[in-house]
């Protein structure tokens, strides 16, 4: 077995194995965050799906805070 691990043979070409390095990562990096993205994507998709599963009444209800509502419209009228 040869112990010659320069799968992209590189070895006369030291810029292009920068280059090559710097490329892989990048891409790792690239997986990395496509990872991340589809992690919070299927975290909405899960939250949107139980919220389809609660009754129509609970959806149409009042909001629960409304005296946050009204401190906001008597700051608006003061001014």
């Amino acid at each position: 077995m040869s112990d010659n691990h320069d799968y992209l043979r590189t070895t006369e070409n030291r810029s292009f194995r920068l280059s090559a390095d710097v490329l892989a990562l990048m891409i790792k990096g690239a997986g990395y965050a496509a990872i991340a993205c589809l992690v919070v994507w299927f975290l909405i998709a899960a939250i949107q799906g139980l919220g389809k599963l609660l009754p129509e009444e609970s959806r149409e209800t009042e909001d629960p805070t409304p005296v946050s509502f009204h401190q906001i419209e008597t700051g608006i009228v003061r001014v």
